[in-house]
């Protein structure tokens, strides 16, 4: 092939309609996430943009909306320990899994049911 790939640019997650300001108490002010503005052109379809580091993550939304509950993000965390403990603080319910040898992870629900994956 002439052409390799080179990052996953940003992962897309739906919400229902209207579901902006909840998105930004969980992905901006609870997992500190920064909202990053959408393009002029793209503003008129709702939704909103979110950036960590190299991680980007857009809402968009959907109707009708149906959560993903197995197709999900996979976001890798330094001190995911202090992680968990942070979500305990703010009485964020994750489920642990061990499946992975070699990883520790934990899954959990955005606001709006989509399943997320952190991992360390």
């Amino acid at each position: 092939m002439s052409f390799r790939y080179v990052c996953i640019d940003h992962v897309q997650l739906a919400a229902p309609a209207g579901g902006e300001e909840a998105a930004r108490k969980f992905y901006q002010d609870l997992l500190g996430f920064q909202e990053v503005e959408k393009p002029a052109l793209l503003k008129k379809n709702g939704g909103v943009w979110f950036q960590a580091g190299t991680v980007h993550i857009h809402i968009g939304m959907e109707k009708p909306f149906t959560p993903a509950k197995k197709a999900h993000p996979a976001i890798r965390v330094k001190n995911i320990e202090k992680m968990k403990a942070y979500l305990i603080e703010n009485q964020i319910e994750f489920q642990e899994d061990h499946k992975l040898p070699g990883t520790v992870r934990f899954y959990l629900s955005d606001p709006f049911g989509n399943r997320m994956e952190f991992l360390e």
